[in-house]
């Protein structure tokens, strides 16, 4: 293996349940096989439990045997029990970022859930309603969260970890109506202004599985419904190899 190479594996949206036990095993054993580095990006569990918790970090210290970083996602927050199902999947190995980084070998990875409210000139302001406000301050918290862990970052290559999506490109195959609630714009400004190598997020389970910043950074929507649609005789997970040297990282497909 390359030194100057690091490979990460991304998924985002495994929605493990009370029910998912050994659900998991191959895809991790493949991660395993592929990769340097695993990446969840959120809805890790379908409803935030801890029986869901227990389940998948039995499946992650089964079968995963590399350094694991991820977010939560809206998922993970359903029941209210977000901090046990932090402590639960820890034990087993699986560093949960929120609004901080880690660097595992030479590559930078820093994380936040993100939030809604849309995208561009269309995306929700803060005016009108208390309500209203505190929506859209939760959007920039998120955001000043992204860019602190960025910051803070010493990497020359640096990984965007996120749920919900920064650009519209990702998304734009939803129905339109739900657009403005699969991710917010304002999450693309640190991403830009910091260098960001790429962006992994999930979420949106319909949208596409690709697109780029306005500067160019790549975006890859790592959902496993989109992945599953989008490459078909894949395993649901992408690869992507982050030069620690000079070059730019290239996407490449996990092999069977």
């Amino acid at each position: 293996m390359n030194g100057d190479v690091v490979r990460v594996a991304a998924v985002g949206d495994l929605h493990c349940g009370k029910t998912s036990q050994g659900a998991f095993q191959q895809l991790f054993t493949r991660m395993t096989e592929s990769a340097d580095v695993v990446v969840m990006c959120g809805d890790l569990t379908d409803y935030g439990l801890p029986e869901e918790a227990r389940v998948l970090a039995r499946e992650v210290g089964g079968a995963l045997k590399l350094p694991v970083v991820g977010v939560f996602g809206n998922h993970d927050y359903e029941s209210g029990h977000a901090d046990e199902v932090r402590d639960i999947l820890a034990e087993a190995g699986l560093r949960i970022l929120d609004g901080d980084g880690v660097e595992i070998r030479g590559v930078g990875f820093a994380g936040v859930k993100g939030f809604a409210g849309g995208f561009g000139e269309r995306a929700l302001q803060s005016w009108g309603e208390p309500v209203l406000k505190m929506f859209v301050r939760e959007a920039v918290e998120e955001a000043l969260k992204l860019e602190t862990a960025l910051a803070r970052l010493r990497t020359p290559r640096r990984i965007a970890v996120l749920h919900y999506a920064p650009i519209r490109a990702t998304v734009d195959t939803e129905p339109p109506e739900i657009l403005p609630f699969l991710g917010s714009s304002r999450l693309e400004d640190p991403i830009n202004r910091y260098n960001t190598t790429l962006v992994v997020h999930g979420h949106a389970h319909h949208g596409a599985a690709e697109g780029r910043t306005t500067t160019g950074v790549p975006v890859y929507n790592v959902s496993v419904p989109v992945l599953r649609a989008a490459f078909p005789e894949q395993p649901t997970f992408r690869v992507f190899e982050v030069s620690v040297a000079s070059e730019a990282p290239v996407p490449a497909e996990a092999t069977a």
